[in-house]
């Protein structure tokens, strides 16, 4: 899957817990099943800590 979606990365970081840093998430996202191109996303975002998923969703989509 090359494109990913907001709910793809909902789905990925089920249960963390906030604030989180990005290898947290990253592991989290890996241990969800997430695809490897999120993964690659998410370990890319340019913050190393995240205060919720809004944080995450905007470091990863720009948005």
């Amino acid at each position: 899957m090359a494109d990913i979606s907001p709910i793809d990365l909902q789905k990925a970081l089920k249960g963390a817990d906030y604030p989180a840093n990005r290898d947290d998430l990253v592991s989290l996202a890996r241990d969800n099943g997430a695809d490897d191109t999120l993964v690659d996303k998410l370990s890319s975002a340019p913050a190393d800590q995240f205060d919720g998923p809004n944080d995450v969703q905007k470091a990863v989509f720009g948005n």
